[in-house]
């Protein structure tokens, strides 16, 4: 049934080809940050009530969240659309071709009119800030049967190695002296503060595989001739599933804990955000965009074994609802995202292919949830959540 889909959402993504890399070039042009992106959100928007949709803007509280609904009643997806920049390097991780991708695969199934409704989710600050949590957390993916995107890459996989991510504050308060003066009458926290560092040395050498401790002073005095009666560090914590996350948060704090009692000092160990969860791959979904990425002329592998990717606010998602998060490669794999040549890529004519490809391949498998793999991928749902308990 789905099949007789599939060559009518293709089209649609042909007649709005022109328009979707306009689209995609605008944005790059034109960066903006994370909770800023006031003109990207607007232009989003505008492609969006044209296509049909109906828009609302500055959904959970952020101005640059938006959700187009086309559509009543199930199955329900969700195509997502990030479009913030780095600080300096503007679109370096190829958010602007996510935007155009799922944009395109949109208003390809709103021209369809399958049964079902479509929603085009507008996820604000996944580079800083995780607008996709703070959306999960007001209900707007509630009711969702699939949430759908991919990203640009070095290579193209079929899913995304995403790790757990979370920072944590860390802040030792001692007791200020002269060094020279009256230094016995100082609680270094300072030195409390790098004794830390050292004691997390030590533990990340015997870190499973997937979890990472990393971390950077932001407060250690004020002067030389003054013994620091304050000291804060951050840090950045992952692990390979949200539970081995919380697992490290948990050594972390117990490490300065003792490190507090062996210095004289306090301390306070502090989230300063939710983070992000591990992905949770749906493969029954990964493995229908694949083959239609394979069909349309990307071929698609699974990823290298043992290599992780960072960490996104759609693992949030992902452990809601059926997910996918592919990489498709807009560059050779000498490279890499986050750099300038990155962000060339990701307006070049390569780019333009991938995202074409990519809307009819989203397009296609929001075909196929609309028209009966819903069960098959909340089965797959199911049987990973009870694995990972």
């Amino acid at each position: 049934m789905a099949d007789r889909w599939y060559p009518i959402v293709d089209s649609a993504v042909d007649g709005l080809a022109d328009r979707l890399w306009d689209v995609a070039l605008s944005l790059h042009r034109d960066p903006e940050l994370a909770f800023e992106e006031h003109r990207s959100a607007a232009r989003l928007c505008e492609e969006l009530t044209e296509g049909g949709f109906s828009v609302e803007r500055g959904v959970a509280g952020m101005p640059t969240a938006f959700t187009g609904r086309a559509g009543e009643g199930g199955p329900r997806v969700a195509l997502l659309m990030e479009y913030d920049a780095l600080p300096g390097l503007g679109h370096a991780c190829g958010h602007n071709l996510i935007a155009a991708a799922s944009l395109g695969a949109a208003l390809a199934l709103r021209q369809a009119q399958l049964p079902g409704t479509v929603l085009a989710v507008g996820t604000p600050a996944e580079e800083n800030g995780g607008g996709k949590v703070l959306e999960l957390a007001a209900g707007v993916f509630d009711g969702t049967d699939a949430a759908l995107m991919m990203h640009p890459g070095t290579h193209s996989w079929s899913w995304a190695p995403l790790t757990a991510q979370s920072e944590l504050t860390v802040t030792f308060h001692g007791r200020a002296a002269h060094p020279t003066g009256n230094p016995t009458e100082g609680v270094d926290a300072l030195a409390a503060l790098i004794e830390l560092f050292n004691v997390l040395a030590v533990l990340q050498r015997r870190l499973p595989v997937g979890s990472h401790v990393q971390g950077i002073i932001t407060r250690g005095g004020e002067a030389t001739n003054i013994v620091p009666d304050l000291a804060e560090g951050r840090f950045g914590l992952r692990g390979l599933t949200t539970a081995a996350l919380n697992r490290l948060a948990g050594q972390l704090r117990e490490a300065a804990e003792g490190v507090a009692q062996a210095t004289g000092t306090t301390v306070t160990v502090e989230r300063p955000r939710e983070g992000y969860a591990h992905f949770r791959n749906n493969a029954v979904l990964s493995e229908a965009f694949a083959r239609h990425l394979g069909e349309l002329g990307i071929p698609m592998s699974a990823p290298e074994p043992g290599v992780f990717l960072g960490s996104s606010d759609i693992g949030n998602v992902s452990t809601t609802v059926p997910a996918i998060h592919p990489f498709v490669a807009i560059t050779g794999p000498e490279q890499s995202d986050h750099t300038p040549e990155f962000a060339a890529a990701a307006a070049s004519e390569r780019a333009r292919t991938v995202v074409l490809a990519s809307a009819k391949a989203l397009a296609r498998t929001a075909v196929d949830v609309l028209t009966g793999a819903k069960d098959a991928a909340w089965a797959e749902f199911s049987r990973q959540a009870a694995a990972e308990r």
